[in-house]
């Protein structure tokens, strides 16, 4: 049997990348083969939470791939029939903005785009400091746009950032389960 292949992309929330990288080494447990994708912002950055080196090495040693993170590297695979689904974990406002819109301009828009051209499942793990602002209309466009799901998510800190959204990452292998079913994982909102 074929095990199912899972693009694994993520933008730059970088305060939720070690959370990403927790689940693609769940997700590698259980059987799936990766690929891992990155935003070039991802790829490039060093921040406080993390160097660049060390999550591309994380990445690539978990999927035992080496990282796309390019526009161009980004493309062939939906002609080439590279992934059963699509997960974009972090998923930033940016980024949502993006695919609701049909912009194509980073490794990990491309990679969507191109996956999407399957008609197959893109599993979304928002983390955005302003989803209930000016991020809002593009999640709630995702939430009703066919092939897009969700790993359910909810406020991370309501005082102190009362428009904030993040996806509950430990539900990321249910929402893959539920995904590839055809199915939004339940409750959407925590």
């Amino acid at each position: 049997m074929k095990k199912i292949s899972v693009g694994f992309a993520m933008c730059g929330s970088f305060c939720t990348i070690s959370k990403a990288l927790k689940q693609m080494q769940k997700l590698k447990d259980l059987g799936y083969d990766l690929i891992p994708i990155m935003s070039e912002h991802v790829y490039e950055t060093d921040t406080r939470f993390s160097s660049a080196e060390k999550v591309i090495s994380s990445a690539e040693s978990i999927c035992g791939k080496k990282v796309i993170a390019s526009i161009c590297d980004s493309e062939p695979i939906g002609p080439q029939g590279m992934t059963d689904i699509m997960i974009v974990a972090p998923c930033t406002g940016n980024t949502a903005a993006k695919l609701a819109a049909g912009i194509t301009d980073t490794a990990v828009t491309m990679a969507v785009k191109s996956h999407l051209r399957q008609q197959k499942p893109v599993l979304v793990a928002i983390a955005t400091n302003d989803a209930l602002a000016g991020s809002a209309q593009n999640i709630g466009r995702l939430l009703n746009t066919r092939n897009y799901y969700f790993v359910p998510f909810s406020q991370d800190d309501p005082v102190k950032k009362p428009s904030s959204l993040v996806a509950d990452f430990e539900l990321i292998p249910q929402a893959v389960e539920a995904a590839l079913s055809g199915r939004q994982l339940q409750p959407v909102l925590a």
